[in-house]
């Protein structure tokens, strides 16, 4: 099983279900390092003034937010650091919703979470109600001081964390400026009954071992086939673990029965305001 990046808990009523939360994608695609040719050592991204093109030291840096074209307003270390959620090392459901209720474009990144110590069966309980009620759950996490919008769904035998883009974040389609051609459509029925033909013929079984990046697969082929012929050069690298915390947790059973008697009103998420970034 892949290393935890965080542990906690899923919050509801008065439950708590102790988990460990692991990625559930893994980076494929091929890494290219910038290396200094006369030496082999690795070349790193300085800190330039645009305007005179020196290097700028860390202790001349400070984080500034577009206000208008050209004008920013500059906030301390001390200001951004007292905006940061709490981190309470809970994944607290907010409401349950029906699944197609999510638009597509609202979802981002999977994590796969596992129960941990004693949340076992409770954990199996929250999923098999998800399951039978088609229903997924609203919550929201902070993970490395940043607060996340997400989904839990069922996933078989497991629970899936997908963190969510907030509302603001997502473009409307009517930025598409779509015609009458396309949102009211003149199909005849023959184009209509050719076009399912060809659907229907094109059909297959979801087979995702079918499906690779082909240039991933040629480069590292030739990675494979110059380091054979002695190609290859050291270069020294360091790499740091963060140190991760873990939640203390609570027995379940009886604080899921006083959850269901006190009926709590499902919360609903405050408007979250967006800030672009400046470019």
């Amino acid at each position: 099983m892949p290393r935890a990046i965080w542990k906690g808990a899923i919050s509801f009523g008065l439950v708590h279900i102790p988990v460990s939360l692991v990625s559930a994608t893994s980076h494929q695609g091929v890494d290219f390092d910038w290396l200094d040719k006369r030496s082999m050592d690795p070349v790193g991204y300085k800190r330039i003034n645009k305007t005179t093109g020196k290097e700028v030291t860390k202790e001349n840096i400070v984080k500034g937010v577009a206000y208008e074209k050209g004008r920013y307003v500059v906030l301390s270390e001390d200001e951004i650091r007292s905006a940061h959620p709490k981190s309470t090392q809970t994944i607290e459901i907010i409401a349950f919703v029906a699944s197609e209720q999510i638009p597509l474009q609202n979802i981002d990144t999977p994590y796969f979470l596992a129960p941990d110590k004693r949340g076992g069966k409770v954990y199996a309980l929250l999923r098999e109600t998800l399951k039978k009620t088609g229903k997924v759950a609203l919550a929201n996490v902070v993970l490395h001081t940043k607060q996340h919008l997400a989904a839990l769904m069922p996933l078989e035998s497991a629970l899936v964390l997908v963190m969510l883009r907030w509302p603001a974040e997502v473009r409307g389609l009517d930025e598409l400026e779509l015609g009458s051609e396309v949102t009211k459509p003149s199909l005849a029925k023959g184009e209509l009954d050719m076009a399912k033909r060809l659907v229907e013929d094109m059909s297959a079984d979801w087979q995702p071992e079918e499906y690779r990046d082909s240039f991933q697969e040629k480069i590292m082929a030739l990675v494979e086939k110059k380091a054979k012929a002695g190609k290859i050069e050291d270069v020294e690298s360091q790499e740091g673990e963060d140190e991760r915390k873990s939640a203390d947790v609570i027995d379940l059973t009886e604080l899921l029965k006083r959850s269901l008697a006190g009926k709590p009103a499902a919360k609903k998420p405050a408007a979250k305001k967006s800030s672009k970034k400046a470019s």
